[in-house]
């Protein structure tokens, strides 16, 4: 879990400049995800190669056999898809650091002239989600939903399967003729590769549904600050309408 340290110490920082859909993503992410990958699926996995059997002793056809069905292993591919995912949330998180250091510069200079206001910082100094912000925002919302799905449809290209089978037939040279190799645990790995799998739907989920939070509360604070700008008009009768005469 060390190796993912340095990982779960850049995207806490961005716990305080997310929305509440957000930190829930974040908290999947890790728990669901970072967690299990690093506590429980290499001891699944492990050398998947020497753990399969193939009933030849041909030299070279476990490897042939091997390199075909699992041209990239299963947890380099969901270590590969999480470092990829989370980089626009980074990215974003560059962003939010460059915008609090241009806000500090900005504050000790009305300090020396009072009298403007901030860009981006409210009444208590936290950083608002608006303008180029919010843009950059949403951008990232976008992109990581395009990337889990271009994971997931991936994963069936790559593999050809979701549930992991027992057994593979190989019949490339010099597994000739065709050859079964067999898979060690196959029905452990299928739970795992569901549920990895469930995991970036339930991403994808999380990511448009923050996307249509985080429209609907900027429409809702847009429509608060109108009706606080533009009170209603009080109509206030003349002394002569008060009287029955004037």
């Amino acid at each position: 879990m060390g190796e993912w340290s340095f990982l779960s110490s850049l995207l806490d920082k961005v716990q305080s400049h997310s929305t509440v859909v957000g930190k829930v993503w974040l908290t999947v992410l890790f728990l669901f995800r970072v967690f299990i990958l690093a506590a429980g699926i290499d001891k699944i996995w492990g050398d998947e190669q020497s753990n399969m059997y193939c009933n030849t002793h041909s030299p070279g056809c476990k490897t042939t056999c091997y390199d075909k069905s699992f041209p990239l292993s299963h947890t380099r591919f969901w270590v590969l898809q999480i470092l990829i995912v989370s980089t626009p949330t980074l990215i974003y998180l560059g962003h939010v650091l460059l915008v609090i250091r241009k806000e500090n510069k900005r504050r000790r200079r009305l300090e020396q002239k009072p009298g403007k206001s901030l860009w981006y910082s409210d009444e208590r100094g936290k950083v608002e989600l608006k303008g180029p912000l919010l843009a950059s925002y949403i951008i990232q919302l976008a992109v990581k939903v395009m990337l889990e799905v271009a994971f997931i449809v991936g994963q069936y290209y790559i593999y050809g399967y979701i549930i992991m089978p027992s057994k593979i037939v190989c019949s490339e040279y010099p597994c000739t003729p065709a050859v079964h190799c067999f898979i060690s645990r196959p029905k452990e790995k299928s739970i795992f590769i569901v549920f990895m799998l469930a995991m970036s739907v339930l991403s994808v989920l999380l990511n448009i549904v923050e996307f249509f939070h985080l429209m609907v509360s900027k429409i809702k604070e847009s429509k608060r600050k109108r009706s606080t700008s533009n009170p209603p008009e009080v109509y206030q009768m003349k002394p002569c309408e008060r009287a029955t005469f004037c």
